[in-house]
């Protein structure tokens, strides 16, 4: 069974690599578009090339925030996902940067459509409602789950303990 756990550390470091490594490219193309629009002028179509470029830098935060969770979690902590308190903190780590990515990628298409095509409004406001929705769940999710890790006080101080570690 060690033999197994150890394969699963591998292959979960090796995904948290990927997605680091897919972050710092996002970040190489957002930087590249962004020193070219600053070259290019001060235009109209350079303000949204440059939003564009804050769009996927969003996309590589969410990129190296699952990196991160899933090295701290799965490879470091060797973590039990299945106790509330745990879900409740992977959960929270992930949606918080989600959101934020979704928020600002719905901004960005409202820019776009403003100056380019009024009808795709409707996709900007459909991503920006649904983000509001995810959003919402989130917190109903907290909500429910904290009576859950009452019944458990346990797993709130063993995770504690974890976190004095790693930051440590």
């Amino acid at each position: 069974m060690k033999r197994i756990t150890a394969v699963f550390g591998v292959v979960h470091g090796t995904i948290a690599v990927l997605f680091a490594l897919g972050a710092l490219a996002l970040i190489i193309i957002a930087a590249r578009m962004g020193y070219e629009a600053v070259v290019e002028g001060m235009g109209l179509s350079q303000a949204q090339a440059l939003i564009e470029a804050i769009g996927i830098l969003a996309a590589a935060v969410v990129a190296f925030q699952i990196a991160e969770t899933i090295t701290e979690e799965e490879v470091v902590r060797d973590a039990n996902i299945s106790a509330p308190t745990r879900v409740r903190r992977f959960l929270s780590r992930f949606f918080v940067v989600v959101i934020v990515a979704l928020a600002i990628e719905g901004l960005v298409m409202t820019f776009r459509a403003v100056h380019e095509e009024a009808a795709d409004l409707v996709y900007a406001a459909a991503l920006l409602a649904g983000t509001g929705v995810l959003l919402a769940a989130w917190g109903y999710f907290i909500y429910c789950n904290r009576s859950a890790e009452e019944l458990e006080p346990d797993a709130m101080k063993e995770a504690k303990e974890e976190d004095r570690k790693i930051d440590g």
